[in-house]
């Protein structure tokens, strides 16, 4: 899965294009490298929100649907 859909997916971001802007202005990491709207999530990942309200994320499962808002937070642990 794309991680602009990830993230709009598992509801840290509300809207995907928000997410793929993101990518494209360099506001997004993984594992310590900026990374492309196009990159595909791997369980294990780091992500880290750049910008007014940093945030970072290690993803825990991928959802292969959409994903209930009770349910959300199987799929990923905010980390300090």
């Amino acid at each position: 899965m794309r991680v602009d859909d990830y993230l709009s997916t598992i509801g840290v971001i509300k809207r995907r294009t928000v997410a793929k802007d993101l990518g494209v202005n360099g506001l997004l990491e993984t594992n310590g490298r900026k990374i492309k709207p196009a990159y595909t999530v791997n369980v294990g990942d780091i992500i880290r929100i750049k910008g007014s309200r940093p945030l970072s994320i290690e993803v825990l499962d991928i959802p292969t649907r959409s994903v209930p808002k009770k349910d959300r937070d199987q799929y990923f642990k905010i980390l300090a």
